[in-house]
């Protein structure tokens, strides 16, 4: 065995804007990069980002770092991408990933234009920040000003009850509204279910997935969608594994970010192409956050036209500004 010595490497990270959602705010993150270096000059890497609010707490965020930083390492030992590595067989050099824009009062027609001008058709919004009806007619003015072709997600953070999120819900008919993550502060599997049978929109669980009960969830599925945040999951592998059994009931895997470094989205865009190819989904994923942050531990992955591009290099392909 090739000895390999371990350091980690402290950050905080101040964000551009405040992250708001109804959940609360962040104006930074701190973390803990992993540098693993083999004798032989392979350096690997993963990234300890605790966000408990999103179900990730030290111990999860250390144990996928230390497992990203191990498969990291395996990957360049093969010679082939991380996602590969993973999926078991090639993976395409790039996943399409949805625009994150914040909390819906916050916004301006114009801001969605420019997005939707750079080349993003998935267009994420937060709700559940203010009162129902004031949130619905700002978003119906945003919705007037989308290209042909474009959709919202918009994501609840668990803010309101059924029969609010039924009312939103109604009231979104009309508009091109892919999806709804999180509708329920109480996100019970019941009322999950009869919100999913109301309406076409996708209702999807993130946060709230810790205290389900996952077989029951996958054997009879209340919502069509999954994020997953590979961290919250026991890490990479785990969360590929989550998304194959997840395929087989009828529920597609979105890889949304946890407002991780550069480090931990490269991770998180390499899992996201392996279920690409795992599972034949083309759905946008979650990714777009590295924008926020007015600095990062390293090269931040580049997205074009509304996608974002992986590193044409074995393993991981981070590239550090941390000493």
């Amino acid at each position: 065995m090739i000895p390999v010595t371990a350091r980690w490497l402290p950050y905080g990270l101040p964000l551009l804007r405040p992250w708001e959602s109804s959940r609360g705010r962040l104006d930074g993150r701190r973390g803990h990069l992993l540098c693993l270096e083999a004798a032989d000059g392979r350096i690997a890497w993963g990234d300890c980002a605790p966000l408990p609010e999103a179900g990730i707490d030290e111990a999860l965020a250390t144990r996928h770092a230390e497992s990203c930083a191990a498969l990291d390492l395996e990957a360049q030992a093969a010679g082939v991408p991380l996602a590969a590595w993973l999926a078991g067989c090639a993976t395409a050099p790039d996943v399409p990933v949805n625009a994150s824009l914040g909390a819906v009062l916050s916004l301006a027609p114009g801001e969605l234009r420019e997005v939707c001008a750079a080349g993003y058709s998935v267009l994420k919004i937060k709700v559940g920040c203010a009162p129902l009806a004031a949130e619905l007619d700002h978003l119906t003015r945003l919705a007037a000003a989308l290209p042909a072709g474009a959709v919202l997600r918009l994501d609840a953070n668990g803010a309101w009850n059924e029969a609010t999120a039924a009312a939103a819900l109604k009231e979104c008919r009309q508009l091109p509204v892919e999806s709804l993550e999180e509708p329920l502060a109480t996100p019970d599997p019941g009322q999950l279910a009869r919100l999913q049978d109301s309406t076409e929109i996708a209702l999807a669980l993130d946060e709230s997935l810790p205290g389900q009960d996952m077989e029951a969830l996958l054997r009879q599925a209340p919502v069509r969608r999954l994020i997953l945040k590979p961290a919250r999951h026991g890490g990479l592998r785990a969360s590929l594994e989550l998304a194959r059994r997840a395929q087989q009931a009828g529920i597609a895997c979105v890889v949304t970010s946890a407002l991780e470094s550069a480090c931990g989205l490269l991770a998180a865009a390499h899992l996201a192409a392996a279920i690409a190819a795992v599972t034949g989904s083309t759905l946008a994923h979650g990714l777009a956050t590295a924008g926020w942050f007015a600095a990062d531990t390293g090269r931040a992955p580049v997205i074009t036209a509304g996608r974002l591009v992986l590193p044409p290099t074995a393993g991981l392909g981070f590239v550090p500004l941390l000493a």
